[in-house]
């Protein structure tokens, strides 16, 4: 892709590649405005390349959500999956708790997956490339993260008889 055919593609990918960017930063704004910045500059600049033009969206999220992993970890705010399991677990959600909530209390790689399959339209093959992860990892991620929400928002039904 020439600078015109990337300038193009970045304006018609802003507000999906912003929401990822949001996702990734944990729904920080402003993280994630830097965030993407960083990446526009890093494309346009050459310094991260598409290898093949097969999948162009694909690629975008995956510099998006490395970005994002080099900025939280710059600022302290990165914290491994293996800790992270042992967190979120801990406690049952509160029925005023809304469905963001419920995914933020998920473990990382499954609401990353999740994230990416439900409002990225992705599907399990991309977003395995984006995490740079074999296919049975993200659907085993999938698979866990959805059963656990489904499990979350029976749980929450039953508050509301």
């Amino acid at each position: 892709m020439n600078r015109s055919q990337l300038e193009t593609f970045l304006r018609q990918h802003h507000r999906e590649a912003f929401l990822w960017a949001r996702q990734c930063c944990g729904f920080d704004g402003e993280l994630s405005k830097d965030v993407i910045q960083q990446v526009y500059l890093k494309v346009l600049e050459g310094q991260a390349k598409m290898k093949t033009e097969a999948h162009p969206k694909t690629w975008l999220f995956s510099v998006i959500r490395f970005t994002a992993m080099d900025e939280l970890r710059r600022i302290g705010k990165w914290i491994t999956v293996e800790i992270e399991e042992d967190l979120v677990w801990d406690a049952e959600p509160s029925e005023t708790e809304s469905h963001e909530d419920l995914i933020r209390r998920l473990p990382k790689m499954q609401q990353e997956v999740l994230l990416m399959v439900f409002y990225h339209d992705m599907t399990l093959e991309e977003a395995a490339k984006v995490l740079q992860l074999h296919i049975g990892t993200v659907r085993t991620h999938y698979d866990r993260g959805k059963k656990k929400l489904k499990e979350w928002i029976e749980l929450r039904k039953t508050f509301e008889v």
